[in-house]
């Protein structure tokens, strides 16, 4: 896949090397030229730029790009402008970062697909995020084992966990399952609701929608979403 992420502070120039790391194509871009040379032979491609001129940033392959992560920090106002920038040039996916839940609400506001508070989530975790389909979430027990959150595949819809034979197949443990449901609020409108199921039981039926919270080795992890 390709990613362009702006901002090669802690955050960015981490996700960006870990993206790299995992094949993947990688546009790092930063005003500071310090950091574009001590990062230029670790990060696929590396280019001194300002992210929120428009006619600079339009010369980057944004149709060809499947990611773009603002991952700018230090300058609240710029983040923002970068952002709305990438927004209006209606890329594929688009990430922002935000320093505060105030932060937060303001990428909210401009339409953001997804935001980071790096405070609470990791680089390595959005690294495996963005290049694992199907993933929702995931925590590292070690370098080796991880429970995770995944969507459950379209074709185990009206199974039981028996009968999809996942541990059987992919060596993985269905710990429970996580189902959403829409509820009535007191005023009449309508919310969203996530319930989750208890531990699992082999003759739980799986349903669309559900997410399947999984432990196992993360080769195996990778085999399972990979199908």
């Amino acid at each position: 896949m390709k990613y362009i992420i702006i901002g090669l502070g802690n955050f960015g120039s981490s996700l960006a090397e870990k993206l790299t790391e995992q094949g993947n194509e990688v546009i790092g871009i930063d005003t500071d030229m310090a950091k574009v040379d001590a990062y230029k032979e670790r990060i696929t491609h590396t280019i001194c730029m300002d992210a929120t001129d428009e006619y600079t940033v339009t010369g980057l392959p944004l149709k060809d790009t499947d990611v773009v992560v603002v991952a700018i920090g230090e300058n609240q106002g710029t983040n923002v402008m970068a952002t709305a920038l990438f927004k209006s040039l209606k890329v594929k996916r688009l990430i922002s970062k935000a320093t505060n839940h105030i932060h937060k609400r303001v990428l909210q506001a401009i339409g953001v697909d997804e935001i980071v508070l790096p405070e609470e989530e990791s680089a390595e975790r959005w690294a495996k995020k963005l290049c694992l389909k199907g993933l929702v979430n995931s925590y590292e027990l070690d370098r080796n084992y991880s429970i995770v959150q995944v969507n459950m595949p379209e074709k185990y819809n009206g199974k039981s966990i028996l009968e999809i034979q996942i541990k059987e197949k992919y060596n993985l443990l269905v710990l429970t399952t996580i189902s959403h449901s829409e509820v009535n609020t007191a005023i009449g409108k309508k919310r969203n609701v996530s319930t989750v199921k208890g531990l699992a039981n082999p003759h739980d039926i799986l349903y669309e929608g559900d997410i399947l919270v999984v432990y196992g080795a993360n080769k195996d992890i990778q085999r399972f979403l990979k199908q």
